[in-house]
């Protein structure tokens, strides 16, 4: 299911209510069913079921939020397609078809109802009262660019939901408990068969009496109005290992939402970002900055101390004719790979040859000499053809 535009697919926006997935859905979900399309079956089925594949993400709360923010629904339980939950062929929908009737015989509304019934429940009905992962969190950290060279520690405050202290967890106050729900016995779900021109269907749809939970509470805890949980703000120490690049992520597993029905909680993923710096610059696990040399020494060879990343001076020697420009390697001082220990990158820098723009009478009288003996010239550009 990856890769795939589930708005584009039912023409919705990002930002598009859940009414409007809903009502987006209906209508395409009536425009290709196949027994509305007997001319192009095929083509119909296999709209049917991209359609009904988008309705499924973005209708559930989790797999949008997954989808959203990592391109791809997340959970063992997500297949290819609607497949077996919700197929049209066999004895409801098969044989005549529309044949003998249109539309107009029960209306659109009559045909809205039969797909909110086939999967406005369904599955979303039965994982509502089991186990389910809490919501993965995002958070952005920047950093400097020494400490992306060296690693560092960075502790965030993250807004999130967690246990009531008071009832911890159970949503009720202190010495009650929460009693069975009458409607549907605990399961949070209400079996319902409808019958529609095609024949009777089963659906299963969430209990209104105790919104799903199978239980009601009569007392709630006053901390946390029976939700059994609160908001709270919460410190975490996040490592940041040396070497890691802007726009990489940290995962910090358990660290989002928690879980419902005793689910796990979901994931806390952390977004890096480097800040620039003035004089180093970064390319793969490489360390490339400019480094300024004297004339003289790029004339007679000079040893010089380089400025390395994590503060530390390395010597080098410049060796004699040096060019501005000429680029030298000091191995292994680069940025250590997060994904290899035993890789690091190395630390490249350009010669920038200063010329010296004021020169007192003696320096002055002193090149001219040296010219003189070198019988120096300017070097003679050679004519292109054009002259």
């Amino acid at each position: 299911m990856a890769n795939k535009d589930y708005y584009g697919i039912l023409g919705v926006t990002k930002s598009a209510s859940d009414d409007e997935i809903k009502r987006a859905y209906r209508k395409l979900a009536k425009k290709y069913h196949p027994d509305a399309n007997p001319d192009n079956k095929a083509e119909a089925e296999a709209k049917f079921k991209e359609v009904s594949e988008a309705y499924e993400v973005l209708s559930d709360k989790q797999k949008r939020s997954n989808y959203d923010n990592f391109g791809n629904p997340d959970g063992p339980q997500f297949g290819g397609g609607q497949g077996g939950h919700y197929s049209y062929g066999g004895s409801g929908f098969g044989g005549s078809g529309f044949e003998g009737f249109g539309f107009d015989d029960f209306g659109f509304g009559s045909f809205s109802d039969i797909f909110s019934a086939a999967f406005g429940g369904g599955t979303r009905s039965r994982r509502r009262n089991g186990p389910r992962k809490g919501t993965d969190m995002k958070a952005n950290i920047e950093i400097t660019f020494e400490e992306s060279y060296l690693g560092t520690e960075k502790t965030i405050s993250v807004n999130r939901n967690r246990e009531c202290p008071k009832c911890h967890g159970n949503g009720t106050r202190d010495g009650s408990e929460a009693h069975v729900c009458s409607v549907c016995k605990g399961t949070g779900q209400i079996r319902q068969v409808v019958t529609t021109p095609f024949g009777q269907m089963a659906t299963q749809k969430i209990c209104s009496n105790c919104g799903g939970e199978g239980k009601i509470i009569d007392d709630p805890c006053p901390n946390c109005k029976g939700k059994g949980y609160t908001r709270q703000t919460s410190k975490i120490k996040v490592k940041i290992p040396a070497g890691i690049n802007d726009g990489q992520t940290i995962v910090l597993r358990g660290e989002g939402e928690p879980g419902e029905k005793g689910g796990p909680k979901g994931d806390l993923y952390i977004n890096i970002h480097v800040k620039k710096h003035d004089i180093y610059t970064r390319k793969a696990d490489h360390v490339l900055c400019d480094i300024p040399i004297t004339f003289t020494g790029a004339t007679l060879g000079t040893e010089i101390e380089v400025p390395m990343v994590d503060g530390t001076k390395q010597k080098y020697t410049i060796p004699a004719g040096t060019q501005t420009g000429t680029k030298f390697v000091i191995k292994n001082k680069g940025f250590k790979s997060v994904n290899n220990k035993n890789w690091s990158g190395d630390f490249v820098f350009t010669v920038v040859v200063q010329v010296p723009k004021r020169l007192t009478q003696e320096q002055r009288e002193l090149i001219t000499k040296l010219a003189l003996t070198m019988n120096e010239q300017p070097p003679i550009k050679k004519r292109g053809i054009f002259g």
